[in-house]
């Protein structure tokens, strides 16, 4: 799994999201393809399986890392699949005839190497070849395939090139498509902006004068606007007002079902009209929780019926974040930086203070600080930037938890400080009857500054790497289990590779869609070869632990009344 608070992965991403947030609105390669990449107005598969139910398959949210990935890859590969729903029944699923990934394919972002090594070889080692009639594949974009401005999704997905022994077969990076028995699915692309071009929307239009208007539509982008909408109290956004112009402008009514990932869980909300929305970006990427952000009731009425993990069990997983240190380990490195940097600007002789003097040693760095000009710079620097770096979600209470975590973390700077130059001082060197047997440390040069110094700057840092992670794990648990904040930072902070899911649709021959939701509660860690043909997959699990896809709830059926 990607390590997002490695430090090195910090500044990568950090410099991604800043380039792509420079650059990418201003060179739009959505404008491009529409002129010099053409594409039929729809793919059409409406006269397939005249006779037999017609199946697809959804995945959102995949490359990550390899158990994850897949774990997903090996289940949706699989020619036929029975699993059981909560209430006891089995239920008999057909691979898709049609696989779509509905965005971030790849993390942390986009490039021919880190597709190459994290979506393709998974795949491909699950499934290399597969008998005629081959299945296609669709793609939408996420925010992590624009990371370099769409040039490896473009040579990816757009070529009409083979992977996983699937097919692609879209020129751009939007499509429709005219399933059987008057059903369609269209594949939008949000970009970074959340917003849908002008050549994009006249592609749609030009499409729906194709539908008849009793048909109905699955509409899938990478981002779950009705999520995002329901937990801020601001006016609508960009992607927001796309959808209800599609909605309202372009396809009408006929939108039955609403499908997104960059959320990586299960959440399924139905409305009073019969219509679902549901956010399935389980593909394998890292979980998010799924209490926060909450949205138990959406602006336009739909209701949650169905969370994967289920709240309770999300709350019991942040709170993980306590042990920040076993989950991401090198971020010490920074926390364990900062502590060195404060006791440095801060450095005062208070070794000779113990615990009962507590306020002399208080009073003693104030002096020291208000002597030192860089001593309150840094202070305040580390304050303004966890404020900067606290959640929105907090509202009005945001720069207060700012300044809560960086006074924390200011405090324990102090205590590390001065417990290590107590040890030093009245343990190793100038009191050494304090504790016998110090002597030949004082005699080999402990007494002296450099000693002092280099000995404490490095107590100092395996303080600050130690207690810096358990602050910030605290921080996170508080965060997201009491104010809904920082969902995103919780998680990816753990990394936590189960909890998958994807959907298997099914449109029977009387044109009733029902949608499968497949988990896989815990994903295998072994995997042993097979040695199977390409036709097959090339490692089964070997995990005692792992457990067998299920149905995460029983078969949702879309009905949409009016």
């Amino acid at each position: 799994m990607v390590r997002w608070l490695h430090p090195a992965m910090l500044i990568r991403t950090g410099l991604d999201a800043l380039v792509a947030a420079v650059f990418g609105a201003r060179a739009d390669h959505r404008l491009i393809e529409a002129v010099v990449r053409p594409q039929p107005p729809y793919f059409d598969y409406s006269d397939e399986t005249p006779e037999a139910d017609f199946w697809l398959d959804y995945v959102a949210d995949t490359g990550d890392g390899w158990n994850s990935t897949y774990a997903v890859a090996r289940t949706l590969a699989l020619p036929s699949l029975e699993v059981e729903d909560p209430r006891g029944d089995t239920h008999a699923l057909e691979r898709g005839r049609i696989l779509v990934l509905g965005g971030d394919q790849v993390y942390p972002g986009a490039s021919r190497e880190t597709y190459e090594e994290r979506l393709v070889l998974p795949y491909e080692e699950a499934l290399g070849r597969t008998q005629d009639p081959s299945p296609d594949l669709f793609a939408i974009p996420g925010n992590h395939d624009w990371y370099d401005g769409l040039a490896a999704f473009m040579r990816l997905f757009c070529a009409n090139r083979w992977l996983a022994g699937r097919r692609t077969r879209q020129s751009r990076s939007y499509f429709a498509l005219k399933l059987p028995r008057g059903w369609w699915l269209i594949g939008t692309d949000v970009q970074l902006e959340n917003d849908i071009d002008v050549p994009q929307v006249e592609y749609f239009r030009q499409v729906a004068t194709h539908m008849k208007p009793e048909d109905r539509v699955i509409l899938c982008n990478a981002e779950p606007a009705w999520i995002l909408a329901a937990t801020t109290q601001r006016r609508r956004g960009y992607l927001e007002n796309n959808l209800e112009y599609l909605q309202e402008k372009v396809f009408g009514r006929r939108i039955s079902l609403f499908l997104a990932g960059d959320l990586h869980h299960y959440r399924r909300h139905e409305g009073p009209d019969g219509r679902h929305k549901i956010t399935a970006g389980g593909g394998g990427a890292f979980l998010h929780p799924t209490h926060a952000p909450a949205a138990p009731r959406l602006r336009d009425g739909y209701l949650l019926k169905k969370s994967f993990p289920d709240e309770k069990t999300s709350r019991k997983l942040a709170r993980q974040n306590l042990f920040l240190i076993r989950h991401s380990p090198l971020f010490g490195l920074l926390t364990g930086t900062l502590y060195v940097l404060l006791a440095l600007v801060t450095y005062t002789e208070i070794g000779t203070y113990g615990v009962t003097r507590f306020f002399d040693a208080l009073r003693e760095v104030a002096s020291s600080v208000a002597g030192r000009p860089w001593s309150p710079v840094l202070g305040l620097a580390t304050i303004g930037g966890l404020i900067g770096l606290a959640d929105k979600a907090f509202g009005k209470w945001r720069v207060l938890a700012g300044t809560l975590h960086g006074l924390a973390h200011i405090l324990a700077a102090f205590f590390v400080a001065w417990g290590s130059i107590y040890f030093i001082v009245s343990g190793l060197g100038i009191c050494p009857e304090l504790l016998p047997g110090t002597a030949p440390l004082c005699a080999a040069g402990w007494t002296h500054l450099w000693g002092k110094f280099i000995l404490s700057g490095l107590i100092n840092f395996l303080g600050g790497f130690l207690v810096g992670p358990f602050i910030m794990g605290l921080y996170l648990t508080v965060s997201v289990n009491r104010f809904g904040a920082h969902s995103n930072e919780a998680f990816i902070s753990l990394a936590v590779p189960d909890w998958k899911n994807f959907l298997r649709l099914r449109i029977d021959k009387d044109g009733q869609l029902t949608v499968f939701p497949v988990g896989l509660e815990r994903v295998p860690r072994k995997w042993k070869e097979t040695g199977a043909s390409p036709y097959g997959p090339a490692y089964e699990p070997d995990d005692p632990k792992a457990t067998e896809p299920v149905l995460i709830e029983p078969p949702v059926r879309v009905t949409p009344r009016g």
